[in-house]
């Protein structure tokens, strides 16, 4: 950048505005909100706290990134796709988000229904007149407290209002090309595949003749979508949305009792080859939820259809598991405590110990990416959603193919083809992961007898 001094042909050469935002951030950012280039606009250090010099420099530019650091480390702030304006209104932007990182990862909350998602007046930028960044052209966030975002201050920014920068993005949308636009996972998203797909699992078989329906236990944290799974995949084979597991969002596990759910296929009226097995919601306290205790009981096929009480359990065979799926949700894996990891961890080592084919359902995909909210069939496009993937193989550790993303069905009121097909490939996974179990268990009865 050049800037005349007035001297004849005289130039004095400015220094560029750096960004202090890290390029690993930057590239998370970039992934998280698509195919898409950050242009620095607004930088508070350089331009002032003044809101005045903000709206100089950031209004009716487009959507726009904001990214605050404070004094404790800390760095968060908030997406809006609608041009700052100072026109006055309430803005609904039903693409606003706060974010936070967590680690490498940037967490976002989404704003909740029904909500403005600021007002576009002439003072800072705000993010539904709830946090308020440069307030009153200080270098400080203050949040008013509100409904939002639901916001946790401690852990968005360790309550640390004191900020040290503020920098605002210009994010452009950079034109999709063929090699951006490859598929990290291959998937047809067509009718005939959904079609192809139910088909399999309609004539599915298990390998030992012993075995008429092969069982599949879902263990997760509450509310991470088991419940949800059993009600989509039902709902596939119903043709219509149904909802005969209890599901939703609390703070403890709706599920209570150990189920098992067994699913009909309506078009033949009859059941199909597997029974979907539905646990209490894993819990960070000593004995909330689902105790790591109960595992080998529900593993070992102890446990009937709708027992809660493990404790006086009269151990009788109702059936082994066959396949077990860890059910993780895609924008709470990044704040995973360690008691949970911890209790996953011991899992893992019970059914390892029992050579129990496992498998993660990686849920809420949309929720965790405003891409793939946006269109279903850019889940294997998404950078954002890759990094989420290899992190909970990571976390969890399975390999990364063994993790796989999808979107239950939990506000609609018809089904839709992506959906349906990426919920019917993970159910079709499981049933091959079932196979290589029985596959195992039944070359080890050969040995026996040998």
């Amino acid at each position: 950048m050049y800037q005349s001094l007035g001297f004849g042909s005289q130039v004095s050469k400015v220094a560029p505005i750096t960004c202090k935002l890290p390029d690993e951030k930057s590239k998370r950012l970039r992934a998280l909100l698509g195919n898409v280039k950050l242009s620095l606009l607004y930088k508070a250090s350089v331009h002032g706290y003044k809101a005045s010099a903000f709206h100089q420099r950031c209004d009716r530019r487009g959507p726009t990134l904001l990214v605050a650091y404070n004094r404790s480390g800390y760095i968060f702030g908030g997406y809006t796709s609608v041009d700052y304006a100072q026109s006055g209104q309430y803005i609904t932007d039903r693409e606003a988000f706060l974010l936070s990182f967590q680690g490498k990862i940037p967490v976002c909350i989404k704003i909740n229904s029904g909500h403005h998602a600021r007002l576009d007046d002439a003072g800072g930028p705000n993010f539904g007149q709830q946090l308020y960044f440069c307030y009153k052209n200080q270098p400080v966030v203050l949040n008013h407290r509100g409904n939002a975002f639901s916001v946790n201050t401690a852990t968005m920014y360790g309550n640390d209002a004191q900020l040290t920068e503020c920098e605002v993005y210009k994010v452009k949308q950079i034109p999709q090309s063929s090699a951006i636009n490859k598929q990290w996972r291959n998937v047809l998203w067509t009718a005939n595949r959904r079609a192809e797909l139910m088909g399999l699992i309609r004539n599915y078989k298990p390998l030992m003749t012993s075995v008429s329906r092969v069982r599949i236990l879902m263990i997760g944290p509450v509310g991470a979508g088991k419940s949800s799974f059993f009600n989509s995949i039902n709902s596939i084979f119903m043709s219509r949305i149904t909802s005969k597991a209890m599901s939703g969002s609390a703070a403890t596990s709706l599920t209570t009792q150990f189920r098992t759910y067994p699913v009909v296929d309506h078009h033949e009226g009859r059941l199909l080859p597997f029974v979907l097995c539905d646990t209490m919601g894993l819990e960070e306290q000593s004995g909330a939820g689902l105790d790591i205790e109960d595992i080998s009981s529900i593993l070992q096929g102890h446990v009937p259809d709708r027992y809660k009480s493990l404790r006086s359990l009269q151990r009788r065979n109702h059936g082994e598991d066959h396949c077990v799926v860890y059910v993780i949700d895609a924008t709470k894996i990044s704040l995973m405590s360690d008691k949970l990891q911890e209790k996953l961890a011991s899992i893992r080592r019970k059914v390892n110990s029992l050579g129990i084919s496992q498998i993660v359902l990686m849920t809420k995909v949309d929720e965790a990416c405003p891409l793939v909210e946006e269109d279903l069939q850019s889940l294997y496009v998404s950078s954002y959603i890759k990094t989420k993937v290899q992190e909970v193989s990571s976390r969890l550790g399975v390999p990364v193919s063994c993790v796989l993303p999808v979107k239950n069905y939990s506000q609609e009121l018809e089904l839709e083809l992506n959906c349906d097909v990426l919920l019917l490939s993970a159910l079709q996974q499981m049933l091959n992961f079932a196979d290589d179990y029985l596959d195992d268990a039944d070359q080890m009865e050969d040995n026996i007898y040998i």
